[in-house]
């Protein structure tokens, strides 16, 4: 027979687990992107003042903004998350707002706002290697 006792020792062992776990405003778990990781890929740079990004924000080219992959924008859980951005053939940083969706990117590729691209190369570079983390 299922005791009362037996109910609570379970209770206790499994609620903590439950709250420790982060989850985003909108409620997706994020285990798998933590900020203490470190993620690399390559680092581009696009034009963001044409349209509103697709976290509904409209900003300007000056902007430190990021888009992140297809893959990781997911439903939009990550708009407006800072991660630091480092160029890693120059050991530059800088930080961005993520407020875009890179259709083109490879899952832990960047596409950048001018403004945020140009802290860490020149525009005519195009393309940089970079590491990334959430801050």
């Amino acid at each position: 027979m299922y005791s009362l006792t037996t109910a609570f020792i379970t209770l206790c062992a499994i609620l903590p687990t439950a709250l420790a776990t982060p989850t985003q405003p909108n409620g997706t778990v994020t285990t798998a992107l933590e900020r203490r990781v470190t993620y690399t890929g390559e680092g581009t740079w696009y034009d963001n003042a044409i349209t509103a990004g697709a976290c509904g924000y409209q900003d300007l080219t000056s902007d430190a903004t990021v888009a992140i992959s297809t893959s990781l924008y997911g439903s939009g859980g990550y708009c407006d998350r800072y991660i630091q951005v480092t160029n890693t053939n120059t050991g530059q940083s800088a930080t961005g707002l993520i407020r875009d969706e890179c259709p083109f990117c490879n899952t832990y590729d960047l596409d950048m706002s001018p403004g945020l691209f140009e802290q860490l190369s020149t525009l005519s570079d195009g393309e940089i290697p970079i590491s990334w983390q959430f801050i």
